[in-house]
C-alpha cells in the first residue's frame, strides 16, 4: 500500500539569478568552453534559482538512504569494491511530497550545476544550495571541484590502493555531438589541473591491448563512463577490458544493474517483497511514501492497462533520456501495443511541480523536477530542471538547468 500525505512545505519560488555573472563564468571556464556553447545550448541553463524546502530535501534524502539499504541488504561487494561516480536521483515535487522517478547510473550536468553554483557565489539568493546527507545539514562553503577531483580519485583508490592515477578517458558516443559535450571539456579541465590526463574519445578511438586500453599509447587508467549502452555490449573491447579488470570503469555494468534498471522500482515499491527481505521499517516507510507504484507492464494484462491507462506513466525497463516514454493519457492505442510487445514498465503518474518564471514583461508557467548528484550514498549537490512539455527537454525558451535553494519552513 503507498503511503502518501499532504505535505506541509512552503510552496517553490523563483529568484532570479545574476545572469552576467553566469555569463563571465562562462567564458572564463577555458579548454574550448566557451566555444562548445553553441546555439543548441541556448536553453541549457535557466534565468531563476528555485527554492524548495527543507523537508522536501530531508524526504529525499531519506528515500536515498532507503534505496542504499535496500541495494546493500544480502549483497556482496561490488566487483572491484568501485562505487560509481555521479548517481542522479530524479524527484517529482509536488504537494503530496517528493517522488522518486528514476534513478540514473551516468547523470549528467554535475560539472555544469557547479559552474552554476559557483558564479552565483556573491548573488543575494534565499536559502543554500547545498545538502550533506550525512549530517543532513545545508552547507555553501563546500568546494565542489575539489569534492568531484576526490572522489574520482577515491574510484581509483577503493580498487588500486596507493598507486598513481595517470589517465581518465571520458567515453560516450561520437562525444563532440553530444548536447552535454560542454560539460566534457569541464571535466577535463577540472581533473587535468589536478594532474590527471584527460581524453574525451568515442569507444571506436579505445584501442583493446593485452593489458588494457589505449588511446594511442597511453594507457587508460580509469573510463569515466557516459555511454548509454550500460551494459557494453554494443562495446565487446570495453566489454572485456571491464570483465577482465584491466580498466577501471566508473560507473559500470553492474552499478545500473544494481540501481538504475526500471525493474528495480518495482521492488522498491513493492511492501511484500521489502518485508520479506528484512528491509528496515523505516526504509519502507521512506519508499513507500516517496516512490510510486511500479509494475511490469504485460500483454497478458492489456485490458487493464489500456482501462486505466492515465492512471500511469510508461517506461521502457532500458530507457534513458526520458526516450521512449509516455504519460498514459497521451498514449494512442498504436503506440499502446507497441508498448505491449518491447519490456516496458509502469509507474503510478507522480505529476511534476509547476512554478511561474518571468520572461520578458510576462510570466510563463514551466515544470520542473529536481536532481539529487550521489556519491557513496551522500548527496552532493542538488539541482532543478525547468521545462515545458511531457518530459525535461532543454529545449524550453527559461528552462534549463537551474540552482536550487534550500529554506527553511
Amino acid at each position: 500500500m503507498q503511503h502518501s500525505r499532504a505535505m506541509s512545505s512552503l510552496p517553490p519560488r523563483a529568484i532570479p539569478i545574476n545572469r552576467d555573472a553566469l555569463n563571465q563564468a562562462l567564458l572564463e571556464a577555458g579548454g574550448g568552453f566557451s566555444r562548445a556553447l553553441s546555439a543548441q545550448q541556448d536553453h541549457l541553463f535557466a534565468d531563476v534559482a528555485l527554492t524548495i524546502s527543507a523537508e522536501n530535501l530531508a524526504q529525499m534524502e531519506a528515500v536515498i538512504a532507503a534505496v542504499q539499504g535496500v541495494a546493500a541488504c544480502g549483497q556482496s561487494k561490488l566487483a572491484g569494491t568501485e562505487l560509481g561516480v555521479f548517481y542522479g536521483y530524479d524527484f517529482h515535487l509536488n504537494a503530496d511530497g517528493a517522488h522518486l522517478i528514476e534513478i540514473n547510473t551516468n547523470a549528467g550536468g554535475a560539472f555544469l550545476n557547479a559552474l552554476l553554483i559557483d558564479s552565483q557565489r556573491d548573488a543575494d539568493l534565499a536559502g543554500q544550495t547545498l545538502a550533506d546527507a550525512s549530517t543532513g545539514s545545508a552547507r555553501t562553503e563546500i568546494d565542489l571541484w575539489q569534492r568531484f577531483i576526490a572522489m574520482f580519485r577515491n574510484e581509483w583508490r577503493l580498487v588500486h590502493g596507493d598507486a598513481p592515477l595517470n589517465s581518465i578517458a571520458i567515453v560516450d558516443e561520437l562525444p563532440t555531438t553530444q548536447y552535454l559535450y560542454p560539460e566534457f571539456l569541464l571535466a577535463k579541465n577540472l581533473l587535468e589541473r589536478d594532474g590527471i590526463e584527460v581524453f574525451i574519445v568515442d569507444p571506436a578511438e579505445l584501442q583493446a591491448r593485452d593489458d588494457g586500453l589505449y588511446v594511442d599509447d597511453c594507457k587508460v587508467d580509469l573510463i569515466y563512463n557516459r555511454l548509454t549502452d550500460f551494459s557494453l555490449q554494443q562495446f565487446p573491447h570495453l566489454l572485456a577490458a571491464y570483465e577482465n579488470n584491466q580498466t577501471l570503469f566508473t560507473p559500470n555494468p553492474a552499478h545500473y544493474q544494481r540501481y538504475a534498471d526500471k525493474r528495480k522500482l518495482i521492488e522498491l515499491s513493492d511492501a511484500d517483497f521489502l518485508q520479506a527481505n528484512g528491509i528496515a521499517q523505516t526504509h519502507i516507510n521512506a519508499l513507500l511514501r516517496g516512490i510510486p507504484q511500479t509494475k511490469l507492464v504485460s500483454a497478458a494484462d492489456a485490458e487493464v492497462w489500456w482501462a486505466e491507462r492515465k492512471q500511469w506513466f510508461f517506461k521502457p525497463v532500458n530507457g534513458y533520456a526520458s526516450r521512449g516514454a509516455y504519460r498514459g493519457d497521451k498514449l494512442t492505442k498504436r503506440v499502446f501495443e507497441d508498448i505491449l510487445q518491447a519490456d516496458y514498465v509502469a509507474q503510478r503518474l507522480a505529476m511534476p511541480g509547476e512554478i511561474s518564471v518571468p520572461q520578458n514583461d510576462t510570466a510563463i508557467t514551466l515544470k520542473y523536477d529536481v536532481r539529487c548528484y550521489v556519491y557513496d550514498g551522500h548527496i552532493q549537490l542538488v539541482a532543478a530542471r525547468l521545462y515545458q512539455g511531457q518530459t525535461t527537454n532543454f529545449r524550453t525558451s527559461g528552462g534549463g538547468f537551474a540552482l536550487l535553494r534550500v529554506v527553511a519552513e
